[in-house]
């Protein structure tokens, strides 16, 4: 009897430490801002990358086959805008600056460059790309007395268009880092349009009511690996 069991724990570990169909991790980076507050802008490329504010989250992937996986991600974003920091001197005149915490769900599907398959050894890494619909919450900034102040929260959605590279250091871990750009469907983030809330206050509207605002991560994530060995030939 006891040999039987033993057999049977040894064939249910080999299973699972051979299966990788999931991945569960963290993913820890920076946070900029691009909107009508602050420094950063589409003609400062050097600036997207820069690591303003702390941010983090979790990640679950579902590898469906060698090409592609299904990804959701629990993101806790910082960001903020810094009129006094930027070049445009009617920015730096204005003097505005606020801090915004931005929490984000996000499902999407995650295209490889080519076949990376978990359970081959051949290519240890593969670019990649990222997106899928996000849905956010923040606070409202709104402009009192000359100053941005936290208002009531805001929740929109956003469009994530993320490249990454990962890398498999170990059999069931791997290191993934990333940049992405969130592009919001609102221009309200910075409190530059209070219009969106209140349409008789069009008139306090500034900045580029053209564009909405953007916010942008860069980082890295560590996953495990874990669950049944996959059949892509079915896919």
């Amino acid at each position: 009897m006891k040999l039987k069991l033993i057999i049977l724990f040894m064939v249910l570990f080999t299973n699972i430490s051979t299966s990788q169909t999931y991945e569960i991790g963290i993913s820890v980076g920076g946070t900029n801002f691009i909107g009508d507050v602050g420094a950063v802008s589409f003609t400062h490329p050097d600036d997207y990358i820069s690591k303003d504010q702390f941010s983090g989250g979790f990640l679950f992937r579902w590898n469906r086959s060698d090409r592609h996986s299904f990804r959701f991600s629990a993101m806790r974003f910082r960001t903020s805008g810094n009129d006094r920091l930027a070049e445009d001197p009617a920015r730096t005149n204005r003097g505005l600056s606020f801090t915004t915490d931005i929490t984000e769900f996000s499902v999407g599907i995650e295209y490889t460059f080519w076949e990376f398959d978990l359970h081959e050894f051949g290519n240890p890494f593969v670019p990649y790309l990222y997106t899928g619909p996000a849905y956010f919450f923040s606070k409202n900034q709104k402009l009192e007395n000359g100053e941005l102040v936290e208002g009531d929260t805001l929740s929109n959605f956003a469009i994530p268009m993320v490249f990454g590279v990962k890398y498999r250091f170990a059999f069931h871990w791997l290191i993934s880092a990333e940049f992405g750009a969130r592009y919001t469907l609102t221009d309200n983030l910075d409190g530059s349009a209070p219009s969106e809330i209140d349409s008789s206050l069009e008139s306090q509207d500034f900045g580029n009511l053209n564009s909405e605002d953007w916010y942008l991560f860069s980082g890295i994530t560590l996953t495990y690996t874990f669950g049944r060995k996959p059949c892509y030939c079915n896919f």
